[in-house]
């Protein structure tokens, strides 16, 4: 007998794919498209076990539909600009362009292994001048398109860094990479104008039946619809020009409690006040190192400026509420100004307790609560409460109730309208960073802002840059920054500012389409391939990358890049848990444990000890993978001991794909050991004689074809873990099976067959040696024969007083008398009841037999 040898079989079977072009991506008019994508990697330089659990799924997908006669594209790239290259050239030296690329080889080469079926001829990197040069291109069809400004905005500032950081780079206020406080600084910068769109991005989110609903509600809440009151207090003793302080609030409804008027630090009246007040300088200016992200305001301490300015209450106008420049108001939302409600508001609540300011309800949980609250009471909208400040004659309603009728109230006062306003912001892409896709215009003093020309993109990078000097080096880089207008030739600079790498990611499924055009895509490739059938990823990216993407669809078919159908560019959405592993550690004096890779780790009765010295180690059981903690397994440790079909089996077998799975040495001990038994299975079939007959063909047939069924059931369905299952049960029921040869050679194809998307290479080489035709991957998918799914028997249990006591087969259409007449005459039921007549008979016809006593 053979023996199963994953090293051989996977190199031979990814060397023919390779040579037979097996998964190049032509169109063909003839076959049904089928586009399945991966959210592509950072090339970070080390694959892990997140990314076979990631790739594998959409390999089993893909392999799934060419098998269903589908024409398959199965593109593979890398997000390869970013900050953790400067970060590296900043650390050790070197290049970013050098250590993306390097690291771009060593994980290509990591991933071929695995035997995806990947059209590798499609790969690009966002780095690739022209991908890049291309994405320049957008940007100037979508300037052209009144789709990109530019102006100044408040941004989060690294002082140490010298750059813009996205509201995710700021942690506990500091820069995520330098750990400086981040300050808040008005700078010129780049927007895409995504908020035009906000209606639009929103009512579309319900065609995307294929999307998970969670992700569906996470875009939903960051859009942001609301509908409120926009209105203006007039001001008292307020400077020149500032008689009104324009007000946008979601909840008028609370406009009777008001007891302050709070503006952001970067309001216009706070500007000019501080032109003259060096203490307002002085508070505004310490407002300013405050980062702008929501955790950073809600955690931050808030703190106020009173001006003495007043402003009059729009419905009691002897009522002048203080005007405070606070901290936590931003200007880009809103209207940079609020008035304070602190009964009915967390924040306003600390604010107006630390400043002595009164605290008036509008609402209470009962006619006969207190009013006077010692924290804010804030209730659901939908919760019916007591409004004794409200703008109805109707005193108990619902938040959104008390909305409407303060809004109709105000209005037909002429105290402001009813406005309906987004919570998502112009999306802005400046970066002042050197790695990144440079933002393709330059500076005239004669002719202002000009695009570059098209034929000079793509705008490259220099190479010959340092990073010894804070800040962006392009700043530094005459040679490169100094350049002549396009529109009249006198000497100009150009935009030193990047793109934020979300740009990059933002398009990159329509350049895959077609990855060599000279235009961002070509229509023709974009027709045939777009949409995305099945994207899959992690729901990290479930806001911003998705919410980007679908933006710039609309982007790319407004300027004649993406045909229209294009306009919502993922048709199925899955997200994927991620592989967890226990953490070993061991406590170090000062308190800090040392962490230890799995491999320095032997597990015996439920401990863990370290090899080297046998001392025990405390074990975190399934946390998150991370390099951090050294709880990660290098998958091609993984491939090299066991092969690749075993680490893709496990991590499709063990949990639902939608839940994390736990790599664990004995899960992948099992995986391999059950891959050997399929492989030995095939052996002795293929050594049996020919014309041997047996017992039990239509037994081990009949359950084929239930696992034909069962299988497409849980591929289509991402049900692989159930899928596999269902296999692991077939492998058992052909080892056993005393059929024939010809049942038995018909059983184990199909299970090849069936393998197929999970293990390939098994999967190709258990083909051939049954004298399969061609390969397996361009084999049609099994059809189960829908007269074999019906059972001519059935096993029905006895229960005698709730408990289970013996089980019959009858045939599946055995009426309930004669079923009944059966089991009364089994005899562990005769021993049970001993000589006594049963009180009841309950058949459930094909399911069970209740008998009472």
């Amino acid at each position: 007998m053979s023996r199963y040898s994953p090293a051989e079989i996977e190199a031979r079977w990814q060397s023919a794919w390779e040579k037979n072009e097996t998964f190049k991506a032509v169109r063909d008019a003839a076959k049904p498209k089928y586009y399945v994508l991966e959210m592509f990697p950072y090339p970070s330089g080390r694959i892990h076990m997140g990314h076979v659990r990631n790739y594998t799924m959409g390999d089993v997908i893909a392999r799934y539909k060419i098998a269903t006669g589908h024409n398959v594209l199965h593109p593979m790239g890398w997000d390869a600009f970013g900050m953790p290259a400067e970060n590296a050239a900043m650390a050790i030296g070197g290049h970013p362009k050098d250590w993306t690329y390097g690291n771009i080889k060593d994980m290509r080469d990591q991933m071929k292994p695995l035997g995806l079926s990947i059209d590798w001829s499609r790969e690009f990197a966002t780095c690739d001048p022209e991908y890049y040069g291309q994405q320049q291109a957008l940007f100037l069809d979508f300037l052209d398109a009144d789709l990109v400004y530019r102006k100044n905005a408040i941004v989060n500032w690294d002082p140490v860094d010298m750059t813009v950081l996205a509201n995710e780079q700021v942690e506990a206020g500091r820069g995520w990479r330098s750990g400086a406080l981040v300050e808040r600084r008005e700078l010129t910068q780049w927007f895409f104008k995504i908020s035009e769109h906000s209606e639009e991005l929103l009512d579309a989110l319900d065609s995307l039946d294929n999307w998970p609903a969670k992700v569906k509600l996470m875009q939903a809440n960051w859009i942001g619809k609301s509908r409120g009151l926009q209105f203006a207090f007039s001001t008292v003793d307020a400077p020149d020009g500032h008689d009104r302080i324009e007000v946008y609030t979601t909840r008028p409804d609370t406009l009777l409690g008001a007891s302050f008027v709070g503006i952001s630090p970067d309001h216009p009246l706070a500007k000019v006040l501080e032109k003259d007040n060096p203490e307002v300088a002085a508070f505004c200016a310490e407002c300013r190192k405050g980062g702008t992200t929501e955790e950073a305001i809600e955690t931050a301490e808030k703190l106020g400026y009173d001006t003495g300015i007043t402003v009059r209450h729009p419905f009691d106008t002897s009522h002048e509420l203080p005007v405070y420049i606070a901290n936590f108001i931003l200007m880009d939302y809103g209207t940079g100004a609020i008035f304070g409600c602190p009964a009915h508001d967390e924040r306003d609540f600390e604010f107006a307790t630390k400043y002595d300011l009164p605290i008036i309800s509008t609402y209470l949980p009962s006619e006969e609560s207190d009013d006077t609250l010692n924290e804010a009471y804030v209730p659901a909208k939908t919760e019916k409460v007591f409004y004794n400040r409200g703008f109805a004659g109707d005193k108990w309603q619902t938040g959104n109730e008390a909305i409407d009728a303060a809004i109709a109230f105000c209005e037909s006062n002429g105290v402001g309208q009813g406005v309906t306003k987004f919570r998502l912001r112009d999306w802005g892409l400046s970066r002042q960073r050197y790695w990144g896709c440079p933002i393709p215009v330059v500076h005239c003093d004669a002719c202002g802002v000009v695009p570059e020309k098209k034929e000079n993109l793509p705008i490259e990078l220099p190479y010959d840059v340092d990073f010894d000097t804070p800040g962006n080096p392009l700043d530094r880089h005459p040679t490169w920054r100094d350049c002549a207008c396009p529109s009249c030739g006198a000497p100009a600079k150009r935009e030193t500012d990047t793109m934020d790498t979300f740009v990059d990611s933002s398009w990159y499924f329509a350049r895959f389409t077609a990855p060599d055009a000279e235009t961002p895509t070509n229509m023709e490739d974009a027709k045939y391939w777009m949409n995305v059938d099945q994207y899959i990823g992690g729901i990290e990216h479930a806001i911003l990358h998705l919410l980007y993407s679908r933006f710039f669809a609309r982007a790319m078919q407004i300027t004649g890049h993406l045909p229209e159908s294009a306009i919502e560019p993922f048709d199925a959405l899955f997200t994927q848990g991620m592989v967890t592993h226990a953490i070993y550690q061991t406590p170090k004096q000062d308190g800090r444990p040392t962490y230890h890779y799995p491999e320095e780790v032997e597990l015996r009765d439920g401990k863990a000890f370290l090899k080297k010295d046998g001392n025990e180690v405390e074990v975190v059981p399934s946390a998150k993978m991370s390099k951090s903690k050294n709880n990660v397994v290098d998958p091609l440790n993984i491939i090299s001991n066991y092969g690749a079909d075993t680490a893709r089996w496990f991590v499709l077998s063990d949990s639902p794909p939608e839940r994390d799975v736990e790599w664990t040495a004995s899960g992948a001990e099992a995986a391999f050991k059950h891959l050997g038994r399929v492989w030995n299975i095939s052996d002795r079939i293929g050594a049996m004689d020919k014309d041997a007959a047996g017992s039990g063909d239509d037994e081990l047939l009949r359950t084929m074809h239930k696992t034909i069924h069962d299988v497409t059931m849980g591929v289509e369905s991402f049900g692989f873990n159930a899928a596999i299952a269902k296999l692991y049960a077939f492998t058992a029921a052909l080892q056993k099976s005393k059929a024939g040869y010809a049942a038995q050679r018909e059983a184990v194809m199909t299970l090849a067959q069936l393998m197929s998307p999970m293990t390939p290479h098994l999967a190709e080489d258990i083909w051939t040696q049954q004298g399969g035709d061609g390969m397996i991957v361009t084999a049609p998918w099994p059809k189960a024969d829908e007269a074999m799914l019906v059972d001519d028997t059935v096993t029905m249990p006895i229960q005698i007083n709730g408990k289970r006591r013996a089980e019959i087969q009858v045939p599946a259409d055995m009426a309930k008398e004669e079923v009944e007449k059966i089991a009364l005459a089994h005899e562990a039921v005769i021993r049970t009841l001993d000589g006594a007549t049963p009180k009841k008979v309950i058949v459930v016809p094909g399911r069970i037999v209740n008998v009472v006593a």
